[in-house]
């Protein structure tokens, strides 16, 4: 009884052994590649759990997501004029054929960023080098990136590994040549500058001049319209006197001396000198009669 139950254990523990060494679980992440002997055998795209023969096939596991190649270090391109541009740039790749992958760069990862980063710099250096560092900047950007990433990615193929996007992180002057752009930048908006500041006071004294040409013209208007009002006002003055006082004559002459009288007596100091005949005195001499 007890070498039977010892058998059922040992097979038990054998069987477990042996799922053990022949079932292995592959992640949705992952791809498998099955060797026999050092050979593939398989390439399991599927995730889930699979078999092998134990102890003559051996499962090695690569990354199926999208991976990143950022350049540690600035790169210096020359333009088509002659000009250094400093870049820094980044590639979005994953693994496309796990079998090309393994047998082109023995499926090391570190091998195939190696091979990009060389693709990358030699289509990179060729497309810099027809375009200007305007056409880099800004101009032709998304058209470089474009070409580029097509580049890559049919030479990438080659070795398993598929391009997904390639990007400028960073396009910047050297030094010496940006504080010289710089400069001339600086040159161009102090010339703008001054050249707007002339029109400016141009234009000024332009709406200055117009401005005081048309306050002469409304003070001369207002000065005109004034004159004729007064004039109007003081023709209606003596239409209205001239009505009044013809009613009666005497009382109008005499209203008229008495106004010269207090105009010539204002303040003590008036000194009138006349003869006492005068007739500036009549209204003195009898004033009951009309001075007569």
């Amino acid at each position: 009884m007890t070498n039977r139950l010892n058998a059922v254990i040992a097979l038990a523990v054998g069987l477990i052994l042996l799922a053990k060494l022949s079932l292995f679980t592959v992640d949705q992440r992952e791809n498998a590649v099955v060797f026999q002997l050092g050979e593939i055998k398989e390439v399991i795209l599927v995730p889930g759990l699979h078999f092998k023969l134990p102890v003559i096939q051996n499962v090695r596991y690569y990354d199926n997501r999208v991976l990143t190649l950022d350049t540690p270090d600035t790169e210096r391109f020359i333009t088509s004029e002659k000009k250094n541009l400093l870049i820094d740039s980044f590639v979005k790749w994953r693994i496309h054929d796990v079998k090309q992958y393994y047998v082109s760069v023995q499926g090391d990862e570190a091998r195939a960023q190696t091979r990009l980063s060389q693709t990358v710099n030699a289509a990179l250096r060729e497309e810099f080098g027809k375009r200007t560092v305007h056409d880099v900047v800004s101009g032709e950007r998304d058209k470089i990136m474009e070409v580029v990433a097509k580049k890559i990615d049919e030479d990438s193929r080659k070795i398993g590994v598929e391009v997904i996007d390639v990007r400028l992180k960073r396009v910047e002057l050297p030094q010496e040549v940006s504080e010289s752009v710089f400069r001339r930048m600086d040159a161009e908006r102090k010339s703008v500058a001054s050249e707007l500041r002339s029109q400016g006071f141009s234009d000024g004294e332009k709406i200055r001049a117009e401005a005081d040409k048309d306050r002469e013209i409304i003070i001369a208007e207002a000065y005109k319209n004034a004159q004729r009002i007064k004039g109007e006002g003081d023709r209606k003055a003596s239409v209205v006197y001239s009505q009044a006082f013809s009613q009666n004559p005497e009382f109008y002459a005499f209203y008229r001396s008495l106004e010269a009288y207090r105009a010539g007596f204002k303040t003590k100091s008036d000194v009138l000198v006349l003869e006492p005949n005068s007739d500036f005195f009549r209204y003195f001499r009898n004033p009951g009669k009309g001075g007569k």
